[in-house]
């Protein structure tokens, strides 16, 4: 998979690694920050934060600046240092406020980028690393071929084919700088420490954007004598960095049909492939029937035999051989074998349907076990419930959990015969066999093997219909 591992053993701890996540990314059009930005439901900054993972021995270094808490929320789950940039002056400003982090790592080795390169992979850092290193060069950069160079920084060469400088977009002239070139910067980067140190702090903001570009590094590099490295990597699209909502939403179908293929490929059976969404760290066994449309995300897990029907939508769930019909919302719930739910069902979080059992349409469950073949066909609701195996739920009944301030428990029995438009008022306990007649409002305890019923006694009043002198019409 695309984001399965690859073969390598990380970086030594010579080489940390910083992450340049603090700016707000205005070209989204989003007060989310930019690198928080989802690909397939998962944070643009997750996928990058995974392949670090996997490739250095060292915590990742994240300078964090707009959206703080909301960046500081996406790293949880990751073992980072992050840092505040508290004003947003550029990327070289960034690296700048790093600085004393990255000195007290005691690093020989820095791999510079940008949280907006969510499809970077470890071979590429290890390739530009390993070219520095071989080289002895103190700076070190990884470019792309480009047919329209459009936004990214254009990678300008001497005659002799060496890297003079970096300019980004807004500042290309081509008076100055010649013609416009197809080689762009990916902003991916590798520098000595040492050598670093020396140029880091000769940044300006002599530029249109008044900024601290970190670019400006690869100019100062050759201005003092520096070897700069450049490792053309041709049309690679994984190492272009996302600006727009256009970008990510091509970067996001790039990875949709990486993963969808890849799934098809082990022997899953995914039908209309293009329609279907699965998110990166979904597993699903070989054997699985799958039609599309269908998103499926988190950390879902759906083993052999299982069948998804089309417009259903599955997060964090295990699917363990049962079939999910059309139009059901899963999250968060365990489905067993040979258990049926849908059309149009809902599963909320907490829910487990055992072996055999069937929530049909319009049924929603929370909080609840469903016990093996117990059956709720439709239009009900059952909320912090325990039911038994082999009950019966009649249409329109309903578990009345929720007090106004607190959460109450229904126990359902084993072999419980429930009649339609019924509403039990938790909490409450349904004993084995009992049966509940439809239309009843239980308040109370049923015995087992006892019928239960709550309803008013009907009364029919002669003579009394409204339609006693209706005269239909012409």
């Amino acid at each position: 998979m695309i984001f399965g591992d690859e073969t390598g053993l990380p970086l030594s701890s010579e080489a940390g690694v910083l992450v340049l996540a603090a700016g707000q990314g205005t070209r989204m059009h989003s007060p989310l920050p930019k690198v928080l930005q989802k690909l397939l439901d998962k944070p643009m900054l997750w996928y990058l934060l995974t392949t670090l993972k996997r490739t250095f021995s060292s915590r990742p270094m994240v300078v964090a600046g707009h959206g703080r808490k909301r960046g500081e929320e996406a790293c949880g789950s990751f073992e980072t240092d992050l840092i505040y940039q508290e004003r947003q002056l550029g990327t070289g400003h960034a690296l700048q406020v790093a600085w004393d982090h990255i000195i007290r790592g005691g690093f020989k080795w820095l791999v510079v980028l940008n949280g907006d390169t969510p499809l970077i992979r470890p071979h590429q850092i290890q390739a530009l690393l390993e070219s520095v290193r071989s080289k002895d060069a103190d700076v070190g950069l990884m470019s792309l071929e480009l047919d329209d160079p459009g936004s990214y920084g254009r990678v300008i060469r001497s005659a002799d084919g060496r890297v003079r400088e970096v300019v980004e977009a807004g500042d290309f002239d081509a008076r100055v700088h010649g013609p416009d070139v197809s080689e762009v910067n990916s902003g991916l980067y590798a520098f000595r420490i040492s050598s670093l140190e020396r140029i880091l702090f000769q940044l300006d903001s002599n530029n249109k954007q008044k900024e601290f570009y970190l670019t400006q590094l690869i100019s100062l590099a050759q201005q003092s004598g520096m070897t700069v490295e450049a490792v053309n990597a041709g049309r690679c699209s994984g190492l272009l960095g996302v600006n727009t909502p256009g970008e990510l939403i091509h970067q996001e179908e790039y990875v949709r049909s990486c993963i969808v293929n890849d799934f098809i490929g082990q022997g899953v059976f995914i039908r209309s492939p293009d329609t279907v969404r699965i998110g990166p760290e979904v597993f699903i066994e070989p054997g699985s029937e799958i039609t599309g449309p269908v998103e499926i995300y988190g950390k879902t897990r759906i083993t052999s035999l299982s069948r998804i029907f089309s417009h259903c939508y599955i997060e964090d769930s295990f699917i363990d051989g049962g079939q999910v019909f059309c139009f059901s919302h899963i999250v968060e719930s365990v489905i067993d074998s040979d258990t049926g739910v849908g059309p149009y069902a809902r599963l909320r979080p907490g829910t487990r349907m055992r072996k055999g059992s069937r929530a049909g349409n319009f049924v929603e469950i929370k909080n609840s076990s469903v016990g093996a073949g117990s059956k709720i066909n439709h239009l009900s609701y059952i909320g912090d419930t325990s039911m038994g195996e082999g009950v019966n739920v009649g249409a329109g009944t309903i578990t009345c959990n929720y007090d106004g301030r607190e959460k109450h428990e229904t126990i359902i029995e084993n072999k419980v015969f429930i009649g339609s438009n019924t509403a039990l008022i938790a909490p409450g306990v349904l004993q084995e066999k009992s049966m509940i007649a439809a239309g009843s409002v239980i308040t109370r305890d049923v015995p087992g093997e006892s019928l239960g019923i709550a309803r008013s006694r009907q009364k029919n009043l002669e003579g009394r219909s409204p339609l006693k002198n209706f005269k239909k019409s012409d």
